[in-house]
Parts: C-alpha cells; sequence; structure tokens
C-alpha cells in the first residue's frame, strides 16, 4: 500500500484508495463495544415520537414536524440529499445535540491541505461548538444507490479537515494545537445511520500534508444499529417502531463523544 500514488483530491472525490493509501481501515463494532456500556440509554425525544408511527397521528406540533422531515427523507422519489440532510437537523434539535453554546451548519467547506495542495471538504452536516469554533460532529449522506462513491472515505477526509481546521484556530488563538482527537461521524442512507469513531492524529495529518504513508495504522470505529430486519435497512429506516427505538437510543449513547 505504500507504492499507491498519491494525489491532492478534494474530500468528495476520497474512495477505498484513499483510506489505504494513508494506512487507514474500518473496524465494525457491536453496540456495547462501540458505545462503551452494556445497556444503551432510552431516548430524551418526546413519548409520541416512540410510539407513533406516523407523522398526520401526532398530536403535538413538534412531533409532526420531526416525523414529517422523517418520512420525506424516506421516500424514493423525494430522499434527495436536502431531505436527508433536513431530517438529519431536525432529528440533532430533537435528541439535545445543538444545546448553546453549539450551532449546525449544511454543505459547510472545510480547507484540506493535502499532498502539499489546498483542497476542501464538504460534509453534509456538522455541527460546531461556537465557544471554541470546533467542528465536533460530521454527517455524510450516503447516496451509492445514486451511483456516487462509498461515504465512509469522504468521512474519513472530513474528519481530517476538520481536525487540520480546528488546530488552525487554535494556533491563531495562541493556543497549543492537539496531538491527537476521536472525531465522531455518522453517514446516512435515507434515515438509516451508522456511527463511526474517527482517530485522528498529528502523525496522520503530516503524512496526509506532505503525501507519505503513516507507518502506524488509523483504525476507524464503527457501529451499524442491530435492527430486527436487516435486509430492509435502507427501506425500512426509522419508520417502525421497533427500529425507531434502538435507533433512538444508539444516538442517545453517541453523544457522549460529540465534545
Amino acid at each position: 500500500m505504500a507504492n499507491i500514488i498519491r494525489l491532492p483530491k478534494s474530500g468528495n472525490e476520497w474512495t477505498q484508495n484513499e483510506l489505504d493509501a494513508y494506512n487507514i481501515r474500518i473496524s465494525f463494532q457491536n453496540a456495547a463495544t462501540f458505545f462503551d456500556m452494556p445497556v444503551l440509554p432510552q431516548p430524551t425525544v418526546s413519548e409520541e415520537v416512540l410510539i407513533t408511527e406516523s407523522a398526520d397521528d401526532t398530536v403535538t406540533e413538534d412531533n409532526y414536524r420531526l416525523l414529517t422531515q422523517m418520512e420525506l427523507a424516506m421516500v424514493p422519489d423525494e430522499a434527495e440529499e436536502s431531505a436527508v440532510d433536513d431530517f438529519a437537523v431536525a432529528l440533532f434539535h430533537a435528541l439535545g445535540y445543538t444545546h448553546r453554546p453549539r450551532a449546525v451548519r449544511t454543505r459547510k467547506e472545510i480547507r484540506l491541505l493535502i499532498c502539499g495542495e489546498y483542497k476542501y471538504a464538504k460534509p453534509d452536516i456538522c455541527i460546531i461548538d461556537r465557544s471554541r469554533d470546533d467542528i465536533i460532529l460530521l454527517t455524510q449522506e450516503d447516496k451509492r444507490f445514486g451511483g456516487d462513491p462509498n461515504p465512509y472515505p469522504q468521512l474519513v477526509a472530513e474528519a481530517i479537515a476538520a481536525f487540520q481546521s480546528n488546530n488552525a484556530r487554535r494556533l491563531a488563538s495562541g493556543l497549543d494545537p492537539l496531538e491527537n482527537k476521536i472525531i465522531p461521524g455518522i453517514t446516512m442512507v435515507g434515515t438509516m445511520p451508522t456511527f463511526f469513531k474517527i482517530p485522528i492524529s498529528t502523525d496522520l495529518i503530516q503524512c496526509v500534508q506532505r503525501g507519505h504513508y503513516p507507518a502506524t495504522p488509523t483504525v476507524v470505529l464503527g457501529h451499524v444499529p442491530d435492527i430486527p430486519r436487516p435486509a430492509r435497512r435502507r427501506s425500512d429506516g426509522m419508520k417502525p417502531l421497533d427500529n425507531r427505538r434502538i435507533i433512538l437510543r444508539c444516538y442517545e449513547a453517541f453523544k457522549k463523544f460529540v465534545v
């Protein structure tokens, strides 16, 4: 893998080739191991969201809006990028991911220094801690059903760019740069998420910036929610109530990594 040609590519151009070129691999874990807890917490959303399948059957307007966004993100003809992004933003608000001093950005361009050139990574959604101006969560839609590349390498590129950006702001503020950080990320196909913990180190950053092969591998950890009907993962999404509760418990457990 050390002999792979490394080119200055934007985040949306990253594929498995770039992961191999920078000694990055992805390892999936079960829920207890990934979230580091034997039992996942109950979701903090309104009970109505957990027991009402359809938006039209809700009583409160907030829950109607959330479930409407969920349903729009699942309709094949409507599940374009904006519908999935709109749902993800609504869900982050409902789950308390965006409490003060945080803010949500969509399609934010993050500068990425790679092979000596500046390119850009553009996550579909990111959450920013405004007290530090740090990017603390990334979300990338899985668009492979439309022929687009695997979103996992794109998410990794976005995490590398976020780490570079966060450290650049620290230096500009007179603070020491971080040596390493685990950047949490989520990919979404419709309303179905996959969760990731992406460890970024200065060694990896320097190799990406210079176009070198890192001697030490980077292992990205991932978790796919264990739902009752995995073969229907994409078509069912969060619509069935049993799926919904499991997925929302994963989101609840994932909060502790968003710091």
